[in-house]
């Protein structure tokens, strides 16, 4: 299953009942206007919410609720969009991997994509009500996720590579959104936007720019690599780019530097 499916592809299976299209777009007009049959969801529904590790995975409750309002089942391919370059989008996939369904796929520039290739948008209709069926809302699939006990573990000597997807002045810990300020240590740092080509309507840029990017950095794909921001929501972009790559191990910390600046025993480093 492809992690990133082009608007193209989408609309040649706009009629297939296998398919369910998830709209996290945060703007009011693509509430409202979004692509034929998607249902929308809020981007609070995929995190935990509460401060000040906002990004940590929901309860199981709450993954039963969200499944429940997909419609989730064995064979349903999920294809999710946003309108801000597919972070949102990436962390509801990055989710559903989590909890062991990986029949789904980020559409790769979003709305703006979609738009950009002439194809028509709808008005938003109430969701349709799914019956519920018995699906495993909750952590069966623990090698998409790194905790902070599974970080620190492997820091010393660092047997993974972490890739920091926050702003430079973030990483160098310039500016700080926790009581601690910098990255883990050994993180190198690749800024979620950089992977973005704004040119083409929020899309990836292209596969020889990321690779040469990442190479730049150190990152290999025989590697154990492990992405993070401020709340895994822009390394959950990270994430679905280097799985898009064809990177194997890849896992995201949910609780990234929301929690890693907020607690005063683990090791930062500034520069």
């Amino acid at each position: 299953m492809q992690i990133v499916i082009d608007s193209k592809a989408l609309y040649s299976r706009l009629d297939d009942s296998d398919l369910r299209i998830v709209n996290l777009c945060e703007s009011t007009e693509f509430r409202y206007k979004q692509i034929p049959g998607a249902i929308s969801i809020d981007y609070t529904e995929v995190i935990d919410g509460n401060k000040p590790v906002v990004g940590q995975i929901p309860s199981n409750e709450r993954l039963q609720l969200l499944t429940n309002r997909i419609g989730l089942r064995d064979g349903l391919h999920v294809i999710a969009y946003d309108d801000e370059g597919g972070g949102y989008a990436a962390r509801l996939a990055w989710t559903l991997h989590l909890i062991g369904h990986e029949m789904v796929s980020v559409l790769d520039g979003g709305i703006h994509a979609w738009l950009h290739d002439s194809y028509s948008t709808t008005m938003h209709e109430k969701a349709p009500e799914y019956e519920e069926k018995p699906y495993t809302s909750e952590v069966v699939n623990p090698n998409v996720l790194a905790t902070r006990d599974y970080i620190l573990s492997r820091l010393n000597p660092p047997t993974l590579k972490l890739l920091d997807a926050r702003s430079r002045e973030e990483y160098l810990g310039l500016r700080r959104l926790a009581r601690r300020g910098g990255h883990i240590p050994g993180a190198v740092n690749l800024e979620w936007l950089q992977a973005i080509d704004k040119k083409r309507q929020l899309r990836l840029k292209n596969r020889n720019e990321l690779t040469a990017m990442l190479s730049e950095l150190g990152i290999a794909q025989n590697e154990e690599i492990v992405v993070y921001c401020q709340t895994h929501h822009r390394s959950a972009h990270s994430w679905m780019m280097l799985r898009h790559l064809g990177f194997a191990d890849v896992r995201g910390y949910a609780g990234s530097w929301s929690e890693w600046g907020n607690d005063a025993d683990t090791p930062i480093e500034q520069e």
